[in-house]
């Protein structure tokens, strides 16, 4: 299935910021081995992103989170099979040390209220040389969102709060998001 046949599949929510997080991910150039994890499922956009590239993704959010159907999606596509849900909080993940070659979280960071906490859980579970992918609204990615959620959470400064940790941190932008691309420092 192309792109555009999925993005027309999958709806305006997922078609609106998929070819922003294509780039991200095809500029990492991961192996398609690489152990993904998926913070904050959500409507699934990043994890079904993540699977049409080809990686095998875990995914979760907290338990009692009443997010919409991310499996439906997945399935319109084909790309359930690649996609594995965990519920688990960012700030306690269930996951050992050093497991993971990416981690990504898409708009879900703003939701999360330790974030520090949950940076340095992330951390923990990260293998060395591997990424920390933080994609955050911006100002004007905020102001959309409110049009039909009022109480949306404003943006994040991902920039300011990474400065806390020993990461080197390049940044993609773009109009509704931003990508902050971390990797540990040696």
């Amino acid at each position: 299935m192309s792109l555009e046949k999925i993005k027309e599949t999958l709806g305006e929510k997922f078609s609106r910021d998929t070819d922003f997080l294509d780039s991200v991910i095809n500029n990492l150039n991961l192996d398609k081995k690489s152990k993904i994890l998926d913070v904050g499922t959500g409507w699934g956009l990043m994890a079904i992103t993540l699977a049409l590239h080809g990686y095998n993704v875990i995914t979760g959010e907290p338990e009692n989170a009443k997010w919409a159907d991310w499996k439906t999606r997945a399935k319109l596509v084909n790309a359930e099979d690649k996609i594995t849900f965990k519920p688990f909080y960012a700030e306690n993940l269930p996951f050992e040390e050093d497991s993971f070659d990416a981690i990504f979280l898409y708009t879900s960071l703003h939701h999360i209220e330790d974030k520090i906490g949950a940076i340095n859980e992330m951390l923990r579970v990260m293998k060395l040389d591997s990424y920390l992918i933080i994609i955050e609204l911006t100002e004007r990615g905020v102001e959309q969102i409110r049009k039909r959620h009022i109480h949306h959470p404003d943006a994040v400064n991902s920039k300011d709060l990474l400065e806390k940790f020993n990461l080197e941190v390049s940044t993609k932008e773009s109009r509704y998001l931003n990508a902050y691309i971390c990797k540990t420092k040696h």
